[in-house]
């Protein structure tokens, strides 16, 4: 039984003061006073748990802004670009003059059912994250395929694009594209990055062939972008065949960047 039907029936049923059973119960006497005459009002309806909810929210986002929300996040997928919290974000404050902080426009989406759950996805718990401390102390760098656009919109020229991404500060040093990215074109990016942002501690590609033979089957041999590494006493970090999450950062700048 709850302590707000034994209070109640201690008064109404066997006649006790309600200092009494207020010491009994170590309630306050104003809240016996209270059941009681919500009893005198509601019969056994007073017996029912009541919602502490606020009458009025003032912290709430207001329903225009979440419109703007929802709207933003089905023109920007419409058109093909990211729509995730941090572009909406960018576009409700610049382009509408509204502060919003990602978890509310997160809070809002899944809200709406537009974000969409991928049970079969490892936990985030399972990966082991990392990141460098300083600028400078880690460089990743990866390439990516893409169409262009010509002037009357049809597709054009199939180029690749290199980034050259500071692991700490997420800062793109260098995009570039060409017709095909070769070993050659690899060392001269990261040379004019060097000129323009220092030397780096170390780098972090996959096993492509423009960054290293070490899965060549040589004997020893490298190419001369890491020759350069050796030259400059450079620190040359590989993510493991089939882990492509080792190299997450630059992968997710250039998904970012084509949208």
């Amino acid at each position: 039984m709850s302590k707000a039907r034994l209070v109640i029936t201690a008064v109404i049923v066997e006649g006790r003061t309600q200092a009494e059973v207020a010491a009994e119960y170590g309630v306050s006497k104003s809240w016996v006073s209270k059941l009681i005459t919500r009893y005198k009002a509601e019969g056994v309806a007073a017996f029912e748990p009541r919602s502490r909810r606020p009458k009025t929210s003032p912290g709430a986002t207001d329903a225009a802004v979440v419109e703007l929300i929802l709207g933003l996040r089905e023109k920007l997928r419409s058109a093909g670009l990211d729509a995730g919290p941090d572009t909406i974000a960018w576009h409700l404050e610049h382009h509408h003059g509204v502060v919003t902080s990602r978890s509310t426009i997160t809070r809002y989406l899944a809200k709406a059912g537009l974000v969409t759950p991928e049970p079969r996805k490892r936990p985030k718990s399972s990966y082991v994250r990392f990141e460098a401390a300083m600028p400078n102390e880690t460089w990743q760098s990866d390439f990516t395929h893409y169409r262009l656009a010509g002037p009357d919109g049809a597709p054009g020229l199939e180029v690749e694009i290199i980034s050259w991404l500071d692991d700490c500060t997420r800062y793109a040093l260098h995009v570039s594209a060409h017709r095909r990215v070769t070993g050659p074109i690899v060392t001269a990016t990261f040379r004019q990055s060097l000129a323009q942002h220092g030397i780096p501690a170390s780098t972090l590609t996959d096993n492509g062939m423009v960054y290293t033979v070490r899965l060549a089957g040589g004997r020893g041999g490298r190419n001369t972008f890491e020759n350069e590494l050796r030259r400059l006493h450079i620190v040359q970090k590989n993510s493991r065949p089939a882990h492509p999450t080792t190299c997450g950062k630059v992968e997710r700048f250039q998904q970012t960047m084509k949208k």
